[in-house]
C-alpha cells in the first residue's frame, strides 16, 4: 500500500502529537519550533502529552497528521491500526531504536516510520565509561562514606584500566566511540559484530568471534541494537564464557540481557559489576518517580540488592547536546521526510 504522503514543507498543515513528553523535552522541541515555525507557510501545531502512546491513546489522535514517540511507547499492530483509522500518516520516533514499532503493518496501513538514527555518540559512549570508572573505583560509594566522615579505604578497591581486555559488542557509531575512549585508557579493545567496519580496526581495535570476546575480555559492554538475532545475547550460555569477576555493561536496549542469567551470574560472583542504564520491563518504571511507592517488579527490586549493581534510569542520552540534536532531526523528518525505516 501507498504511504499516505510525507510531511513535506509544501504549505500543508501538520498538527503533531508528542507522546510520553517531560518537560525538559518539551521546552527543547517549542524553542526549536518557534525558530523554524517563523519559516513555514504553515506553521506546525504542536500538542505535548505526558502519557505513553498505546491501542488506547492511539485512538484519540484525530486531527493529528504525525505523531512523536519514544523508546517505551507502544507502537504495536493495534495502535498502527488506530492511527490508521484517525488518518495519522507518520510516526517520528525521536531515538534510534525501533523495536516497539511494528514497521510491517505501518508500511501495510501506509503510515511511513521515522527514527534518529544517530545522535551525539559521545554522550551514551561517555555515560558508557561513567557506569565503567564509577563501579570500578566506586566513587558513589566513597561519595557517601566522605559524606559521613568515613574515610576507610576497605572495600573500595580497583582495578587498573590500562592493557585490560574490553570487549565491545556492536561497533555502530556509539559502539565505535566507545573504542575510542577505551583505547585512550590503553586498553586492548576487542570487538564483535555481523558487519565489520574497517575504520574500527584502523583505530587499533581487533574483531574477533563473539565467544573469544566473550572469554577473554575482563569487561563487556553492549552496543547493538535489539532484534531477533540479539535477544538476550547475554544468557546463562554466554555468561558461563565470561572469566570469573567480569564487569557487564547495557547502555543499548534491556531485551539484550537475559535477567534470571543475569542474577545467577550475580549470585555465583561469575559477574563481578553489573552497570545498566536499560532494563527490559523499563517502560512501567523509568522516567517517573515511583518514590512514593512500593515498586511491583520483582527482577528489578532484586537487582538493586546487589552492592555491586549501579543501574541508571536510561539517561546515557541525556545532554544539552544530544537533545537539541534529537529535535533537530525528528523536526527535519517531519518536514522533509529524512530517515524513514
Amino acid at each position: 500500500m501507498a504511504q499516505k504522503g510525507l510531511s513535506l514543507d509544501d504549505g500543508s498543515s501538520r498538527n503533531v502529537a508528542f507522546f510520553s513528553t517531560r518537560p525538559y523535552e518539551k521546552q527543547v522541541f517549542t524553542e526549536l519550533l518557534n525558530v523554524r515555525n517563523e519559516t513555514l507557510t504553515s506553521p506546525i501545531e504542536a500538542t505535548f502529552f505526558e502519557h505513553p502512546l498505546n491501542p488506547s491513546t492511539a485512538l484519540s489522535c484525530e486531527g493529528f497528521s504525525d505523531v512523536v514517540v519514544f523508546v517505551n511507547d507502544d507502537v504495536s499492530e493495534a495502535t498502527i491500526k488506530a492511527l490508521s483509522q484517525n488518518n495519522v500518516s507518520h510516526v517520528a520516533l525521536r531515538c534510534a531504536g525501533y523495536n516497539n514499532v511494528d514497521v510491517d503493518a505501518a508500511a501495510e496501513m501506509g503510515i511511513s516510520v521515522s527514527r534518529v538514527p544517530a545522535y551525539s555518540p559521545e554522550t551514551v559512549a561517555e555515560h558508557t565509561l561513567a557506569l565503567i570508572l564509577t563501579l570500578n573505583r566506586k566513587t558513589h560509594k566513597a561519595y557517601n562514606r566522605v559524606r559521613e566522615g568515613n574515610f576507610n579505604l576497605q572495600g573500595l578497591m580497583g582495578f587498573t584500566l590500562h592493557e585490560k581486555n574490553v570487549g565491545v559488542i556492536g561497533t555502530g557509531k556509539i559502539g565505535k566511540a566507545v573504542i575510542r575512549i577505551l583505547l585512550g585508557f590503553g586498553c586492548n579493545v576487542l570487538c564483535f559484530d555481523p558487519t565489520q567496519d574497517s575504520s574500527v580496526i584502523c583505530m587499533g581495535a581487533q574483531y574477533v568471534s563473539l565467544d573469544e570476546l566473550l572469554s577473554k575480555s575482563v569487561i563487556v559492554t553492549l552496543h547493538c541494537p535489539l532484534n531477533e538475532h540479539s535477544q538476550h545475547i547475554i544468557n546463562a550460555d554466554s555468561i558461563a564464557k565470561m572469566p570469573d569477576g567480569v564487569m557487564l555493561i547495557n547502555t543499548s536496549r534491556g531485551g539484550l540481557l537475559d535477567d534470571a542469567a543475569v542474577i545467577k551470574g550475580l549470585k555465583s560472583k561469575k559477574i563481578g559489576y553489573l552497570g545498566l542504564d536499560v532494563y527490559e520491563r523499563e517502560s512501567e518504571l523509568f522516567f517517573s518517580d515511583h518514590s512514593q511507592e512500593i515498586i511491583q517488579d520483582d527482577v528489578f527490586q532484586r537487582l538493586t540488592t546487589f552492592p555491586n549493581v549501579l543501574i541508571t534510569g536510561h539517561q546515557g542520552f541525556f545532554t544539552q547536546e544530544a537533545l537539541h540534536e534529537i529535535g533537530e532531526i525528528t523536526l527535519d523528518n517531519i518536514m522533509y521526510g529524512g530517515n524513514r525505516l
